[in-house]
């Protein structure tokens, strides 16, 4: 009987931690909290996490809705 192992990668979406299987390093993955698709990575490489980490996309929503802000104060 052979066993996994198993790293945790965070969600680029959603930011939660999953378990992920090494056998799937390298395949494109479905978060199962956000339904996200996103490539399994090895946490280890220079290259982690692959493009925006939750906490800069967190940042992006932050600029975002502060741009929204400044559109509606604008007189009209």
């Amino acid at each position: 009987m052979s066993t996994s192992v198993y790293f945790m990668q965070e969600c680029p979406t959603c930011g939660r931690n999953i378990q992920v299987a090494v056998k799937f390093l390298g395949r494109k993955l479905v978060c199962q909290h956000c339904g996200a698709v996103f490539e399994a990575c090895d946490p280890t490489s220079a290259t982690y996490p692959p493009g925006n980490s939750g906490i800069a996309l967190l940042d992006r929503a932050s600029q975002l809705l502060e741009s929204t802000d400044v559109y509606r104060a604008r007189p009209r």
